[in-house]
């Protein structure tokens, strides 16, 4: 899958002010639904004036500037979203030293690795950002400084993780995590795990959250059955405002528990995001595995998944990418294309607490056009992408494959590999 690397705006330039209010009508003209139709659609004011079937629609004439899009041989998709990012160590493999801290480092590689995921389709993003009496908040302030330099792009919100929140050392990280935020982090997180004191660290973000009204989303492993059913019972008073990630270690216990386990989640209404393509620092180890996917859907529990680490030191060659964390759900995991895209769409969106994207009249244009004539060939060769949010296109990825001509004989000169050579033209694969 393909890799651009934009460059983030310099630091000097000026915050681009947000996306119109009210874009340009834009008309989506013979795209592929998952149903088989091919179709039109019109988009306006940031959602989708109307679906018709291909040819059948014209661009509001009472507004100017309309544009049409000819998406002949795509296939038209909710677009996904990113339910578990950390922007403050994204890009970070290659630094020597330390992880880079500097404000500065971290909003051009928070700006960076968010253009990098609305190139894959992602057009909102949840990352997870460090606030503890190491880091400080500065990590913090540079990911919200990358937000708001990138509003009408995408939608960048953030969680606040703190380190430890009980004993003496926990008075410290519970006033840094209140600062946070009132700073402007929009979700409390961190990681009971690595607290003495599990259950207390556990106690002290549903009553941060409580007090601000906001989400709690969770870094677990998930290995302790008994932990987790009382995590699950503490946290059935925010329900359904509460996700857990990665929950890998429910795939290394007995079946049983791991059951039970399922079972306390859903009851509890708990969302888990797994990560297919890799762990993340959150955990502060590596290889955790993946969540139980079957198991955890079977049981009634939301179940989306996310991306983890974009090539920080728990994993050097993250892609950062919804469609790729899809296509191992469905190659490795046993969902259908249709579950497994599911899971980086429709349940990724409700783990952020957006609203749900159908291509229908109503809904928010929150899109992405992927070449191919169905799911599965998407899934498996997602090469070119078209990127529509609230309305407009914000982002293309094309590729063209070209081959080498196989008539040529040994009396004629080889032709030069990028001239006279024929193009990949199936659909899906260019």
């Amino acid at each position: 899958m393909p890799d651009n690397r934009p460059q983030p705006p310099p630091p000097s330039s000026p915050v681009p002010s947000p996306g119109p209010s009210d874009p340009a009508p834009l008309l989506l003209c013979g795209a592929r639904l998952t149903d088989g139709r091919t179709v039109d659609v019109r988009l306006g004011g940031g959602r989708i004036e109307a679906v018709g079937t291909a040819g059948s629609l014209t661009l509001d004439g009472t507004r100017t500037g309309g544009t049409r899009v000819d998406l002949a041989g795509h296939l038209l998709l909710p677009a996904p979203a990113e339910p578990h990012a950390h922007s403050d160590t994204a890009l970070s493999a290659a630094s020597d030293g330390p992880l880079p801290y500097d404000p500065h480092d971290v909003r051009n590689r928070a700006t960076e690795a968010a253009l990098l995921q609305l190139g894959h389709g992602a057009t909102a993003l949840r990352a997870h950002v460090r606030v503890d009496d190491m880091t400080g908040l500065g990590a913090l302030t540079a990911v919200l400084q990358a937000g708001r330099s990138l509003r009408g792009l995408t939608e960048l919100t953030t969680v606040a993780m703190p380190r430890v929140l009980t004993g003496v050392a926990g008075a410290d990280g519970i006033a840094i995590l209140r600062d946070a935020m009132k700073m402007g982090a929009s979700v409390v997180g961190g990681c009971p795990d690595v607290d003495p004191d599990p259950t207390g660290y556990v106690e002290a973000v549903l009553e941060v959250a409580a007090e601000h009204g906001c989400p709690v989303d969770l870094h677990t492993d998930t290995a302790d059955p008994a932990r987790v059913a009382r995590l699950a019972a503490m946290a059935g008073g925010l329900r359904p405002g509460v996700t857990l990630s990665p929950c890998g270690g429910l795939d290394r216990l007995p079946a049983e528990a791991a059951a039970r386990t399922a079972d306390h989640l859903a009851a509890a209404g708990v969302t888990v995001v797994c990560l297919p393509q890799g762990g993340c620092g959150g955990l502060d180890r590596r290889g955790t595995g993946t969540a139980p996917v079957r198991l955890l859907r079977a049981a009634g529990v939301r179940v989306a998944a996310g991306s983890g680490a974009l090539r920080d030191v728990s994993n050097p060659v993250g892609r950062g990418d919804p469609l790729e964390a899809a296509y191992l759900l469905a190659s490795h995991h046993g969902l259908s294309p249709e579950d497994a895209y599911e899971t980086v769409s429709t349940s990724a969106r409700a783990a952020l607490g957006l609203p749900e994207v159908r291509v229908e009249a109503g809904f928010p244009a929150e899109l992405l056009a992927v070449r191919g004539d169905r799911l599965s060939a998407a899934l498996s060769l997602a090469y070119s992408r078209i990127v529509v949010h609230r309305g407009r296109v914000v982002a293309r990825t094309s590729a063209v494959r070209q081959y080498c001509d196989s008539l040529t004989t040994t009396t004629e000169p080889e032709p030069e590999p990028t001239t006279g050579l024929p193009r990949q033209g199936r659909a899906g694969t260019t």
